[in-house]
C-alpha cells in the first residue's frame, strides 16, 4: 500500500509539472506571435520611414523671413527651411532682428525638425537691419582677416546653441575680383567648420544672366572654385528687371530661366563641379507693372481667384501682376530635373497658397514623379 500511494504521489507531481511547462510553453509561443504580428513600432524605424517619404535625391528648400510666423509654414515636404536673416555688422558680429526674431528662429528650427527638415540660417540678404543695403556690412566683414574670423566664429556659435543644420551665404553681390576673392576665403573656411561638426552650408546666387540680352551679367562676379567648398549653390532665376530697366515681365518667366539654367550647367562642367550642387529658385510672389506698385504673395493672387494658378499674369484690382502659376511651376521643376540639378528652391514660403493650389506641392508631386519614374 505504501508504495501504491507514493507512486501516486510521484504520478501527482509529473503531472502538475507537465501542466506548468506546457503552460509555459504556451504562453511563451502567444507572446511571440503577439509580438511579432503587432509589434510596436521603434522611434528608429518610424524616423526612418518620414525620411524616406522625403525626396532623398532632390532638395525642396524654401526661406522663411524673420517676422513671419514658423507655426504657419508646412515643413512636410521640404527637405531644408532657410531663416532670413541674420545681419553681418562690419567688425564680424552677428545680429537678428530683434527678440521676436530670435524666437522666431527657435520656432522655426522646431517645427521643422518635427517634419525631419533641416533648419538653416540665412547670413546677409539684400537690406540691412540697420537700412540700407547689407553689401557694404558684409564687404567689410569679410575683407579683414581679424572680422572674417569673428563672423565664422559667430555662425558657428549660433548654429551650435539654435540646434541648426546649417548655414546660408546670401552676399548680394560680389562686384569685384577682390569680392570674389575674399567670398571664397570666407566660404571656404565657414565650410570646413560646418563640417566638422556635419552641418551643410549653401550659398545663394545671383541668376548671372540679363533678362533683355539673355547674356552673362559682368557686373557679378563669383570665383568658381568656391563652390567646391558647398552643398548646395540656391541660384535666384528670379529679379531679371534688377539687370535692366524695369519690366514686371522680366520677374522670371521660363525662356529667361532656361538661359540660367544653361549658363549654370555649363559653368559647372567647366570647372568639373557637380550639377547635383545646383538648386533652381523660383518666386512665389508677383511683381506689379507699376514700378510704383508693391509686390503682392501668390497666396494673395489666388485668394482673388483661383483660376489665376493656371496663369502667369493677373489683374487685380486694376493692377497687373506677373507671377509663376502652377503650369510654369512644374515646367521648371521639369527643367531643373533634366539639367541635372540637385533640387528646387523657394523665395518665401510664407507667399505660398494652401491647398489644392500650393506652389509647394506642384514643385513636390513634379519631383516625386521623377523620384520613381
Amino acid at each position: 500500500m505504501k508504495i501504491y500511494y507514493f507512486l501516486l504521489i510521484i504520478a501527482a507531481l509529473l503531472g502538475i509539472g507537465g501542466f506548468f511547462i506546457f503552460t509555459d510553453i504556451s504562453t511563451e509561443k502567444n507572446q511571440s506571435e503577439l509580438t511579432i504580428g503587432n509589434a510596436p513600432k521603434s522611434e528608429q524605424s518610424i524616423k526612418e520611414e518620414k525620411s524616406n517619404s522625403k525626396l532623398d535625391e532632390k532638395v525642396l528648400m524654401g526661406y522663411v523671413q524673420d517676422f513671419r510666423d514658423p507655426s504657419s509654414i508646412d515643413y512636410s515636404q521640404l527637405t531644408h527651411a532657410i531663416f532670413s536673416f541674420a545681419h553681418p555688422q562690419k567688425d564680424g558680429s552677428l545680429e537678428l532682428n530683434g527678440e521676436e526674431a530670435k524666437a522666431n528662429l527657435r520656432n522655426m528650427v522646431k517645427e521643422a525638425h518635427q517634419e525631419d527638415t533641416k533648419a538653416m540660417l540665412a547670413v546677409g540678404g539684400a537690406e540691412h537691419l540697420e537700412g540700407g543695403g547689407t553689401y557694404d556690412y558684409f564687404k567689410a566683414a569679410i575683407y579683414n582677416p581679424k572680422s572674417r574670423a569673428k563672423l565664422i566664429d559667430e555662425l558657428i556659435e549660433i548654429s551650435n546653441e539654435e540646434n541648426l543644420d546649417g548655414i546660408d551665404i546670401d552676399f548680394e553681390h560680389p562686384r569685384t575680383q577682390k569680392d570674389a576673392q575674399y567670398l571664397a576665403e570666407f566660404t571656404e573656411k565657414l565650410g570646413e567648420k560646418l563640417r566638422a561638426s556635419d552641418k551643410e552650408l549653401s550659398i545663394a546666387v545671383f541668376s548671372k544672366i540679363d533678362s533683355e540680352t539673355g547674356k552673362e551679367v559682368p557686373s557679378v562676379i563669383y570665383e568658381p572654385a568656391m563652390f567646391h567648398h558647398v552643398n548646395h549653390v540656391n541660384v535666384m532665376a528670379y529679379d531679371g528687371h534688377w539687370s535692366g530697366e524695369y519690366k514686371a515681365e522680366n520677374l522670371s518667366p521660363y525662356p529667361f530661366t532656361e538661359k540660367i539654367v544653361s549658363y549654370w550647367s555649363d559653368l559647372f562642367n567647366t570647372h568639373n563641379i557637380s550639377r547635383g550642387k545646383l538648386v533652381l529658385g523660383v518666386p512665389f510672389y508677383g511683381q506689379p507693372e507699376d514700378a510704383k506698385g508693391s509686390q503682392i504673395s501668390y497666396s494673395n493672387i489666388i485668394s482673388q481667384d483661383p483660376a489665376n494658378a493656371l496663369r502667369d499674369k493677373a489683374d487685380i484690382d486694376g493692377k497687373v501682376y506677373h507671377y509663376n502659376g502652377e503650369k510654369t511651376m512644374r515646367k521648371k521643376t521639369e527643367l531643373a530635373h533634366h539639367n541635372g540639378f540637385g533640387g528646387m528652391m523657394i523665395w518665401e514660403l510664407g507667399h505660398d497658397s494652401k491647398g489644392e493650389h500650393s506652389l509647394t506641392s506642384a514643385i513636390y508631386d513634379v519631383q516625386k514623379m521623377k523620384r520613381f519614374k
